[in-house]
């Protein structure tokens, strides 16, 4: 399925949000939009190869998400990508290497993409609620996807699973313990909170990531 927005006519610097057919992607849509991006919903290769940048999405547990990755062959797809590409929640843990989110699976972890080599487990919120659901705050560094984004800044988290703090985090937060908010590495990288659902922070991030492809 592609869905076309009618922010833009122009083909020449498309972003292209993955339809994995596991996801609600209508509100990140909205949020680019909103930036006067130029947006596709596909699953088709030949566009998502030729998209400026690519989104991830991703909601429900990491099993189910890779399991629809695989029957839509989209696995090694996204592994060839060299444009930006951005997970956004469940989609950035799948750019990890595992997952313990298995979903009641016979599976203990289950295996991802493997495009930023850390792995997911769950969240030690030590004795607050999960999921860690609602505002907080993250520290961010230097990468591209934060400019303009001060320390400190809230943002919008669901989720009950979280990448540890390492070499490949970009942003952090706490909740119990310190998590990364965000990791990456080379021109894949993804954010655990919705930007989409984070007001002016979170456009300033999708505005970032527009910036950062290059028109095709």
């Amino acid at each position: 399925m592609t869905q076309v927005s009618n922010a833009s006519n122009a083909t020449n610097d498309l972003t292209v949000i993955i339809d994995t057919g596991c996801a609600n992607l209508s509100s990140v849509r909205f949020a680019f939009e909103r930036l006067n991006a130029n947006v596709l919903v596909s699953a088709d290769f030949d566009v998502i190869r030729s998209a400026a940048r690519v989104v991830l999405p991703g909601v429900g547990t990491a099993g189910a998400a890779m399991d629809a990755l695989k029957q839509k062959h989209l696995i090694e797809l996204i592994k060839s990508l060299t444009q930006p590409v951005m997970g956004v929640c469940l989609g950035m843990q799948m750019l990890a290497s595992l997952s313990n989110e298995h979903g009641g699976r016979s599976e203990r972890n289950i295996t991802c993409l493997g495009l930023v080599p850390t792995d997911i487990g769950d969240l030690d919120s030590k004795g607050l609620p999960l999921p860690h659901m609602g505002w907080n705050q993250i520290e961010v560094s230097d990468h591209p996807l934060f400019v303009g984004i001060e320390n400190g800044s809230y943002v919008y988290f669901v989720h009950s699973y979280r990448a540890p703090i390492s070499e490949y985090t970009l942003a952090s937060s706490t909740y119990g313990e310190s998590f990364s908010a965000a990791i990456g590495k080379g021109n894949f990288f993804g954010v655990q909170f919705h930007p989409e659902k984070s007001a002016k922070v979170g456009a300033q991030i999708l505005q970032n990531f527009l910036n950062m492809g290059t028109p095709q």
